[in-house]
Order: structure tokens, then sequence, then C-alpha cells
């Protein structure tokens, strides 16, 4: 009973604090409705390494960073990291693409879906309805033996190169070597001061670990076992004070029109939200869950991240993200694409009775 009290806690401390910094970094700095986005983040990350060329998605991320290495160090501090991997390595990296690629559709991942509903933008009822229907997928396929293996303890501390690839990147941020790249306007530019994201990213990390909170997660566990779960607390916390927040800043403004970071193709950001999820539960989480994981040492997680970076190139330099004035023939292309990788994987990954 003690352990399970203390997760609980663990659990609402990391909504708390998501749903705090959530839109304290919003008001700091980082774009309205998108305090914390990981696609967001991977596309400005992406292109600040010089993975793709438009010059107002150019920034690195110190919240990314702070998520992954805050992991790393919580993990380590509790004896939690273990090099593992070997479970259906590339169908992982090409599910990290398509995590983007849904969420560019969308105009956001996971939290940001919340973030944009707590500050009033009814245009993500869409997705949120696209969310749950894509984990009652990602659940049914459970139920009828799909998966990709189960990852075992690996030698030579390959968990240890995705940590190493974002301490890298902590020397670009604080080096800033030429080659790295930062916008001078658009969404790139705008930005909370380094050490508040370095500091909060690191936090969350560090809580997430802890607390396995994972914003499908708890979705798929509510709706699997059909009741309240630690995860859902964690969740209601994370909305219930990004509400509160939101309304005390003046941030929270109802309606359908002209709401930042969001567009009216409600179909559109359903499916894309219905990739994100279903692929989300396939694969053992959602792109911020990804990141923790890959923090605790998990390659093949790893691999996802790395497939959400090339996810992230490939949305910005094909063409594929949705904007304000709607979803792009490339993109809507893609996301079907998306869907039937997920469908297809869905069936080549099904265990048969014999």
């Amino acid at each position: 009973m003690r352990l399970r009290d203390n997760h609980l806690l663990t659990v609402l401390t990391a909504g708390i604090a998501l749903g705090a910094l959530g839109v304290l970094l919003a008001v700091w700095g980082n774009p309205e409705n998108s305090g914390i986005c990981v696609s967001c983040f991977i596309e400005n990350s992406s292109g600040a390494l010089g993975f793709h060329g438009n010059e107002r998605m150019q920034y690195l991320r110190p919240e990314l960073i702070g998520f992954v290495l805050g992991s790393t160090l919580a993990a380590i501090a509790f004896r939690e990291f273990h090099s593992r991997g070997g479970s259906a390595p590339l169908p992982r990296l090409v599910s990290g693409v398509f995590l983007i690629v849904g969420c560019a559709i969308f105009i956001g991942c996971p939290i940001k879906l919340f973030l944009r509903l707590t500050a009033g933008d009814l245009t993500a009822v869409a997705g949120l309805l696209g969310l749950l229907a894509g984990v009652w997928a990602g659940l049914r396929g459970l139920a009828h033996g799909v998966h990709l293996g189960r990852n075992s303890r690996e030698r030579g501390g390959s968990g240890f190169l995705v940590p190493g690839f974002f301490l890298l990147l902590l020397g670009f941020l604080l080096l800033r070597p030429g080659f790295v790249i930062f916008s001078q306007a658009g969404s790139g530019a705008r930005h909370a001061p380094m050490l508040l994201s370095l500091g909060a990213g690191g936090l969350l990390g560090a809580l997430a670990q802890r607390s396995r909170f994972c914003i499908t997660g708890s979705l798929r566990d509510t709706l699997l076992m059909g009741r309240r779960t630690p995860l859902l607390w964690g969740l209601l916390a994370f909305v219930g004070v990004a509400v509160a927040l939101n309304l005390a800043t003046g941030l929270f403004q109802p309606g359908l029109y002209g709401q930042p970071g969001a567009h009216l193709e409600f179909a559109w950001s359903f499916l894309g939200m219905l990739l994100v999820g279903w692929i989300s539960v396939l694969i053992g989480g959602c792109p911020f869950r990804q990141l923790i994981k890959a923090g605790e040492g998990d390659a093949d997680a790893g691999l996802v991240v790395l497939g959400m970076f090339l996810g992230g190139a490939l949305v910005q330099t094909w063409g594929l993200t949705a904007t304000a004035a709607g979803v792009p023939m490339n993109g809507k292309i893609a996301l079907l694409a998306g869907l039937l990788f997920v469908l297809g994987s869905s069936l080549l990954f099904r265990e048969r009775a014999d």
C-alpha cells in the first residue's frame, strides 16, 4: 500500500509540474499554447543542426536536452539505468518518423494537445477524439497479439549512445559553434531563457523517469482497466493546474477561430492524432515517453527518437506540416501512408495461435 501511495504521489507531482511548466514556459517566451511540445522542439532542433532549411524553425531547444539528461541522471541515481534493446529496430525507427508526421498534421504532440485544450482552443477537441481512437485501436491490436517483441539487456553500453548524443547537443547549446543555426524570426526565435528552459526540462525528465508518466499511457491504462489509474490522476492534475494558470495569466481564450498554432481541418486533426495514439500504444509510449525511456538506456526508444529527428527534418523539407491555412496535400498523403504503415505493421507483428 505504501509503495502504491508513493507512486501516486510521484505521478501527481509529475502531472502538476508538467501542467505548470507547460503554461509558464509560454509566459516566459515560448510560443503561445506551446510551452512544451515535443514534436515542435524536435523540428526546431533538427533545423538548428542543419537537417532542414526553414529559417523560422531553427533553435536547439534546451527543454528537449533536459528531458533526456534529467531522465538519465534520475535513472542512474536510482540504479534503474540499463542498456537494453533489440526489439524490431527498423519498424521503431520508421514509427518515430510517422509520430512526427501525425503531430505535424495536428500541429503539436499529445502534451501540446492538452495545453491547447486547457487554453480554450476548441479546435483541439478533434485531436483529442483522434488520440482516444488511436489508443483504442492500439489496445485492440495488443489484445489480438500485436507487439514488436520484448527487448533484452545488451552489452557494450549501447544505452549511453542517446544520452551521449544529447550531452553533445548540450555542448552545442552552450558553446554555439558556427554550424548550429538559430532563427532570427518566427517560432524558432521565440523561446524562454535558456537556463530556465534547461532546468524545467531536467526537472520534468527526472520526474517522468520516476513516475513513468505518459499522456497516451494514462489513456491506455484507463481504457484497458475501465477505472481511474495513477497515470490518469497525473493527467487530471496536469489539466487542472494548466487550466488554473491559463486563467490566472490571461492566456485562457476559448473559441474556434484565431487560435495560435491551429487549423480548422478537423478530420485531418483527428487522423493525425489517431496515428500518434495508435503508434504510441504499439511502441510503448508517446513521443515524450520515448525520450524518457531513451534516457534510461532503452536503445529501442533511442531508435524512435532518431526516427523523430528524421521526421522533424522531413516534415519541414518536404512541406508536410500543417499551418493555420490548413493541411497541405503532401501532408495528407504522408499521413495516409503512416496509417497504412501502422496497419501493415499490426498485421505483420501479430502472433497467431498454432
